[in-house]
Formats: C-alpha cells, structure tokens, sequence
C-alpha cells in the first residue's frame, strides 16, 4: 500500500510480521525462522530455532521471551524468565544462520498445557546522515508450547447467534488442556455448505479459551437452523453440529 509523506526505507521497511500462523518457515523481510513453532515437555526441556537472514545485508535480532495466555479472545503477554533464549542478541550475516536455543527452567504443569512466545526483534541499523525515511524494525513471534505431564488435546465446542447486523458470530471454545490452532472451518445446512463473503481467518484457542468469528451470508441462517461444522486444526478434523440462536 502506498502512502504519501516521508520515504520508507528499503531495509527496515514498515512490515511489521507476526507470522506464527504460517505453514513452514517464517519469513520477515530478510530473516527466516524454522521451525514456526516449538514443543517442550518435562522430558525434552529445550528446543532449537534457525535464524536465517536472506538479504544482502547484516540483521542484528534481539530476544524477548513472554508467557502467552488469553483474555475474551485477546492474547496476553507477559515478559517472563520462566523460559530462556541464547543467544539474547546476534548479528546474522547475509545468507548466513544463527541457530537459537530455546530452553525450560522450570517444571512442566502436571495438568495442562503452558504456552510462551519467543518474539525476535529486528535491530535496525543507524541511518544515514542524508535519510530522511522512516524505519520500523522487522519482528517475528514463535510459539512455544510445553506439554504436561498427563495427555493433552483440545476439545472445541462451537456455538452460534444473528448479532444485530444481521451476520452471523459464531465462536469455539477450548475445554481441552492443549492449545488448538484452527486453520480453517466450514459450515453446512442439511448437507449444503454455506459460504460466506469473506473466509474466517485461522486462529490459536488456548485451553478455557474462547475465539469467535463474525462471518455475512447472503442470506444469514435463520435463528433455529441447525448448522454443521468441519474444522480443520493442527490436532486434526474437528467436527461439531449446533443450532443458531
């Protein structure tokens, strides 16, 4: 998108990226990180991320490691020291890597899933006497799950109810102890889908957590329709069937 007013620069760029819901690596700017995400348990305590920086030029990334929780549908985070990240701050070369250890410092929840973020900050380097543009450091953020000790899995539960527009709010709540990442969803009435205007976008349902979707029809389901879902998760189909209210 373009906009008037001063230049933005080429190598700090006003991309902001938080690409924790990609498939594959993540990509922001120059720098790429694999894997998108990492899983811990009491008997595998630390993890490894590769820094990758694609560009022609030094990117200097710095570490900030947060709890991740949840609060009517918005994450919360928190900075934490529950986990740690070395190195803390590196310098990766034009097409080099930096490998990344991510590791546990305290013991697993015995019941239920902890989920933390590890955001990588882009440092951007000093302008140029003659810049006049403006710079906006690049950043990544990873999730970081550590599973307990007992079996963990989701376990959504749908819902749904016309708002006063007209459109349709349909929510998932989380009543497993893991997390449940929802690429994608469809909906059906007597085995006929429905599609929407615009498809819901993926996302993260920690546990006890709820995330809802506002989603237009021409025409809307009445109140009283029954509707069917398919979800697809990172844990698999996920299939529920419910009646608008």
């Amino acid at each position: 998108m373009m906009r008037s007013g001063p230049t933005i620069a080429a190598r700090g760029g006003i991309l902001l990226a938080l690409l924790s819901l990609a498939i594959g690596p993540a990509f922001a700017g120059s720098i790429a990180v694999n894997p998108i995400r990492v899983a811990l348990s009491a008997s595998k305590t630390t993890g490894v991320l590769v820094v990758r920086n694609n560009g022609a030029e030094p990117s200097v990334v710095q570490m900030e490691i947060v709890s991740w929780s949840q609060h009517e549908g918005k994450d919360v985070l928190v900075p934490t020291k529950e986990l740690l990240a070395t190195p803390p701050i590196f310098t990766v070369p034009p097409g080099g890597s930096q490998t990344v250890r991510v590791g546990l410092r305290q013991g697993a929840d015995p019941r239920r899933e902890v989920s933390y973020r590890v955001i990588m900050q882009e440092v951007p380097p000093p302008p140029q006497p003659e810049f006049r543009g403006l710079q906006v450091a690049l950043r990544l953020s990873v999730p970081v799950f550590v599973a307990p000790a007992i079996a963990a899995a989701p376990t959504l539960q749908w819902q749904a109810n016309i708002n006063s527009q007209g459109d349709l709010d349909i929510a998932a709540t989380n009543s497993g102890n893991a997390h449940a990442q929802v690429l994608n969803f469809k909906l059906s009435v007597a085995g006929a889908e429905l599609l929407p205007t615009a498809q819901p976008e993926a996302a993260y349902i920690l546990p006890d957590q709820q995330h809802g979707w506002t989603l237009r029809f021409k025409p809307a389901p009445a109140v009283g329709t029954a509707l069917r879902v398919v979800a697809h998760t990172d844990a698999g189909e996920s299939k529920s069937e419910f009646v608008v209210k």
